[in-house]
């Protein structure tokens, strides 16, 4: 089986939750190197891009409802 037809394969439940492990831990910026590399070779890319943008997303909602309840105080 070629690169190609592997990467082509739909993933599975577990290798997107493995996509949300990895880039929390990638955002916190303690990921070991032998992770990477199994991170690398496991995941959808199209997932880490959906995950990282939810992520930011949710951080910034987060920081600005935080900032407007202690200035409404």
């Amino acid at each position: 089986m070629s690169h190609l037809q592997q990467r082509s394969k739909p993933s599975s439940p577990a290798s997107f939750l493995r996509t949300i492990k990895m880039v929390g831990w990638s955002l916190l910026g303690i990921r070991k190197s032998s992770e990477l590399q199994k991170d690398a070779a496991q995941v959808n890319p199209f997932h880490i891009i959906v995950v990282g943008i939810a992520t930011v997303l949710i951080l910034v909602i987060g920081l600005i409802v935080l900032v407007n309840l202690v200035v409404a105080k």
